[in-house]
């Protein structure tokens, strides 16, 4: 191995996470770079789990819950690299991403983010995209590095130059959950930095198995968190980077299907759906009202 992977260090922000997730996540990672996890509250439960892996692990607790943004702020405020790779823990590395990621640990690569892609047939969501694209992945020309010039990445797995940046709090704490590396990488584009996607950083990707969410008795705490998160952002994103306006014309009509719906499945008494939608309502609801993002369990 090259020795600039000492100019990398690896950050994997955690919220009561389920301890074999987590580990399956670490063994994957080369154990030559210097590990983080920052985890999103008082204390981090599964130390001795971890004790087995011959890894450089260092354990940060935020003291409480930050949510996205501002736990890898904080994470990222305790970086000495020049670079940083933030994960979620619900992920494993495909086969040569350490060797491949190499190649963009030096000042050859003109970029501020690089986005990793998912294994091919495991997500049915985008890894990367076009900020008017409606489709899926957009075909994008790939460049010399295996490179694709985008204009967001997904947050699970995103490698960052910090010396691109004016100061390591590059997400805006506004934002709990969601929206947040569509706002940052929006922010980078804005001010002619380079995002890209990599065809060689290959990822396996749960989804949604990062937190608390794996518990089946914590089913619609997770429900309600992240309906509430995903329409309070989502209406915050648009007015803050186009215009209340244009947020109010783009999301009423969420709003009104949202609140139609929680009725709805309430005189049905589907407890799931109808708290999904409730929770809609009261997410976007908030954020149109102008209220900050307080909604936590």
């Amino acid at each position: 191995m090259s020795s600039n992977l000492s100019n990398l260090t690896i950050n994997i922000l955690t919220y009561k996470t389920d301890k074999e997730i987590l580990k399956n996540c670490i063994k994957s990672i080369n154990n030559s770079i210097a590990i983080n996890i920052i985890e999103n509250s008082n204390k981090f439960e599964n130390k001795d789990y971890l004790s087995d892996l011959n890894y450089n692990i260092n354990i940060i607790c935020t003291g409480s819950n930050l949510g996205y943004s501002g736990g890898h702020n904080y994470g990222i405020s305790k970086v000495k690299t020049r670079y940083v790779l933030i994960l979620n823990p619900d992920l494993i590395f495909l086969d040569g991403y350490f060797e491949k990621i190499q190649n963009y640990l030096n000042d050859n690569i003109d970029f501020s983010i690089i986005g990793s892609q998912y294994q091919k047939g495991k997500m049915n969501k985008p890894a990367y995209g076009l900020i008017n694209y409606k489709g899926y992945n957009p075909n994008i020309t790939v460049d010399k590095n295996n490179l694709q010039s985008v204009d967001w990445v997904v947050g699970c797995s995103m490698l960052i130059d910090l010396d691109k940046f004016a100061n390591k709090n590059i997400f805006d704490d506004n934002f709990f959950l969601f929206y947040e590396e569509t706002d940052l990488c929006r922010n980078v584009k804005l001010n002619g930095g380079n995002v890209f996607s990599s065809k060689d950083l290959i990822i396996d990707h749960y989804g949604e198995k990062g937190s608390f969410a794996t518990e089946p008795d914590k089913k619609y705490t997770y429900l309600k968190l992240r309906n509430w998160h995903l329409m309070w952002s989502s209406f915050y994103y648009y007015k803050k980077n186009y215009s209340y306006n244009y947020a109010f014309k783009l999301l009423v009509g969420q709003l009104i299907k949202s609140f139609v719906k929680f009725i709805f499945f309430g005189l049905l008494l589907n407890k799931y759906k109808y708290t999904k939608h409730l929770f809609r309502f009261l997410g976007l609801s908030n954020s149109m009202l102008g209220k900050k993002s307080w909604y936590r369990v």
